[in-house]
C-alpha cells in the first residue's frame, strides 16, 4: 500500500479547507524569507512604544501589525526588571521603572557643575544637565571682540519658574495619530482579505499581532511619563552656579528649586496600581506574547499560500514604515523638549569668548558677586606668580564694583621677568576687553548691577 510523504500531507490540509478560487494559488513560488519577520525592523518598533507616553493619546493607536516583537519581548523584559516599588505623597503604591531599559537613553554623565552661593560642588551631574548643555550649546550666540586662542561660550540660562517636587509633562503632535491610522487600516485590511480567501495561518498571525501591540501600548501607556528632582530646605540661598565644561560654560541664575531641577532632576516611568506587582506582571505578560507572536510568525507564515504571505508582508512593512516614521524622530530632542517645557523655557543669552581668561572674567561679572575669589580660583585653578597678580588686581576691582580698566602700571613691576610682564599684559587685556564686552550687554544681563 502506498504511504505519501508526510510532508504532502501536511501541506495538504490547510489547501482542503479553501474551496473558493484563491489569488496566485497556481504559481510554485514560495515566499518563505517571511519567516524572520520577527527578528528585524526591532529598534524601530521600540522607538514607537517608547514615545507611547510621551506623545499625548499615542497609546490608543498601536492597533496594527508591528515588526520586531522579538526584539520588543526582550525590552520589555528589562523594562520589568528595572521597576521598583515607589509610594507618592498620597501614600499610594506604584511602581517606577528607569526609562533608560526601554529608550536606551544610556543616562548620560553631566558636567561638574559649582554653585557659587553654597559653595557646593558635583563633580558630575545627570542627565537632564547633560540635555541642558546641549540645549545651550545649540543657542545662538554673540561674539564678543578679543583676543582669541579656543574660543569658550558663556550661556546665561534665566530660570525664571521653580518646577514642583513632580510633574508630568507631555507633547501634542497632531499629525501622530493620522499616521498611525496608515498601519491599522493596512493591518486591519490584509486580516480581513485573508480571511475572506481562507488564508487562516496569515490570517491568524496578523491578528494577533495586531492585537498584541495594541496590549503592549495599551500596557505601556498606562505608565505616566514623570519629571522629579529634590525640594530645596527651606532657607535655602539663590541657587546660581556655573555648569560648566571645556567647550563653554552655562550660567544657571535662579532659585535653588529651578537649579536643582536641572542639576538633579530626572525622568522615570511610574505606574499607578492598587497591587504595584500587578503593573509589573502586565509588562512581563506583554514580553512574553511578544515572543510568542515572533515564534508563531517563524512558524506559521511559511505554511500559507504566496497570496497570504505577501499580505503579511504587506502589512508589516507599511507598519515598518510608520514605526522609521517614529525612529527617526529625535529621541534626545524630544527628551530635551520635555525638559525646556517643564522649566517653561527659561531665557538663555549665550556669548563667545576668545580666550578662558576672557571668559572667566564675564562670568564674574555677571554674577556681580562681593566676594568672587573662590569661583575664580574654581574656574582658573593657575596659581604662578603672574598668575598670581593677575588674581588680585582682578578681585580687588570686582570686589569694590570697579571698572576693569588697566594700564602699565598694572604689569610694570620690576620684579618681574620680561616674559611674566608680557603675560600679564596680554591677561589684563583679555581681562579688559572681557569687561567691555560685558558693558555692551549688561543692561540684558544685569539690570541693577552694583558696577561703576
Amino acid at each position: 500500500m502506498y504511504i505519501p510523504p508526510l510532508s504532502n500531507v501536511v501541506r495538504a490540509v490547510p489547501r482542503s479547507m479553501v474551496n473558493d478560487h484563491i489569488p496566485l494559488e497556481s504559481t510554485r513560488f514560495i515566499l518563505n524569507s517571511t519567516g524572520v519577520a520577527g527578528l528585524f525592523g526591532g529598534e524601530e518598533a521600540v522607538a514607537s512604544i517608547a514615545l507611547v507616553h510621551v506623545f499625548e493619546g499615542r497609546k490608543w493607536f498601536g492597533w496594527y501589525n508591528s515588526p520586531g516583537s522579538y526584539i520588543m519581548g526582550m525590552r520589555f523584559n528589562r523594562l520589568a526588571r528595572s521597576a521598583v516599588p515607589s509610594l507618592s505623597r498620597d501614600k499610594q503604591e506604584h511602581v517606577q521603572t528607569d526609562l533608560a531599559s526601554l529608550f536606551e537613553y544610556h543616562g548620560q554623565k553631566g558636567p561638574k557643575f559649582r554653585a557659587v552661593h553654597s559653595g557646593t560642588t558635583f563633580q558630575e551631574t545627570g542627565h537632564l544637565a547633560a540635555l541642558f548643555m546641549k540645549e545651550c550649546t545649540e543657542s545662538h550666540a554673540r561674539r564678543i571682540e578679543g583676543r582669541e586662542t579656543q574660543p569658550v561660550s558663556v550661556t546665561i540660562a534665566n530660570l525664571d519658574y521653580a518646577p514642583s517636587h513632580e510633574e508630568f509633562p507631555t507633547l501634542h503632535r497632531r499629525r501622530a495619530p493620522f499616521y498611525a491610522g496608515v498601519p491599522i487600516l493596512v493591518s486591519m485590511g490584509t486580516c480581513v482579505a485573508c480571511g475572506w480567501y481562507g488564508e487562516w495561518y496569515s490570517f491568524s498571525v496578523i491578528l494577533f499581532g495586531i492585537i498584541v501591540s495594541g496590549i503592549s501600548c495599551l500596557v505601556i501607556g498606562s505608565g505616566t511619563f514623570r519629571f522629579t528632582h529634590p525640594e530645596p530646605a527651606p532657607g535655602s540661598p539663590p541657587g546660581d552656579g556655573i555648569l560648566g565644561c571645556d567647550e563653554g560654560v552655562v550660567l544657571l541664575k535662579g532659585k535653588e528649586g529651578a537649579v536643582n531641577a536641572v542639576t538633579r532632576g530626572r525622568f522615570s516611568l511610574l505606574f499607578e496600581c492598587k497591587d504595584a506587582r500587578r503593573s509589573v506582571r502586565f509588562i512581563r505578560m506583554c514580553s512574553v506574547i511578544l515572543v510568542i507572536q515572533a515564534v508563531a510568525q517563524l512558524i506559521l507564515v511559511p505554511q500559507g499560500t504566496l497570496f497570504g504571505q505577501l499580505m503579511f508582508v504587506v502589512s508589516v512593512a507599511v507598519s515598518w514604515l510608520y514605526n522609521l516614521w517614529l525612529w527617526s524622530i529625535d529621541k534626545e530632542k524630544v527628551q530635551r523638549d520635555l525638559l525646556m517645557k517643564v522649566l517653561h523655557k527659561p531665557r538663555l543669552t549665550k556669548y563667545v569668548l576668545g580666550t578662558r581668561t576672557s571668559m572667566v572674567i564675564f562670568v564674574l561679572l555677571a554674577l556681580d558677586m562681593d566676594d568672587p575669589e573662590d569661583v575664580m580660583n574654581f574656574l582658573l585653578p593657575p596659581n604662578t606668580r603672574a598668575w598670581q597678580i593677575w588674581k588680585a588686581a582682578v578681585i580687588k576691582r570686582l570686589r569694590n564694583h570697579e571698572k576693569l580698566k588697566f594700564d602699565a602700571s598694572d604689569w610694570g613691576d620690576s620684579s618681574l621677568l620680561e616674559e611674566e610682564r608680557q603675560l600679564l599684559k596680554t591677561l589684563f587685556k583679555d581681562a579688559q576687553h572681557a569687561y567691555e564686552g560685558f558693558d555692551l550687554y549688561r543692561e540684558q544681563i544685569l539690570p541693577c548691577s552694583k558696577l561703576q
